[in-house]
């Protein structure tokens, strides 16, 4: 039991450090979320263990992403892998979640656009310049 009382804790405390960093208030992240301002409070708290939709919810008010918070909540084991400069970015604690999430899509749609040019059988798209 004292387990999931840490597991409330620290979900609470990492859901505070991220409405602090994206400078919004209890009530804002309430509202964004669509959760009642004393359920996020009892959240924050430790109080309450919210569950994956709630979670979810909080991680759209925040905009950040759901499985990081699934992750620090016990409820996934760990993000998925994804090679090293995944890895870099996710462990960055200088950075965001909010900014990790930005780096990691515009990283794989970097590496999408890289694929479908090598594919064989697929023409490389054209710039405008060349066209």
């Amino acid at each position: 039991m004292d387990k999931v009382a840490d597991i409330g804790r620290d979900i609470g405390s990492y859901i505070r450090q991220q409405r602090s960093s994206a400078k919004i208030s209890l009530r804002q992240l309430s509202k964004l979320a669509g959760v009642s301002n004393p359920y996020l409070s009892q959240i924050e708290r430790g109080v309450r263990k919210p569950s994956a939709e709630i979670l979810q919810q909080i991680a759209k008010g925040l905009r950040i992403s759901a499985e990081a918070l699934y992750v620090q909540a016990g409820i996934l084991d760990d993000l998925p892998a994804g090679g090293p400069v995944l890895d870099a970015i996710r462990a960055d604690t200088e950075l965001s979640e909010r900014q990790k999430t930005v780096l990691l899509d515009i990283y794989e749609s970097f590496r999408r656009q890289n694929r479908d040019e090598t594919t064989p059988g697929t023409e490389p798209e054209q710039s405008h310049a060349e066209e």
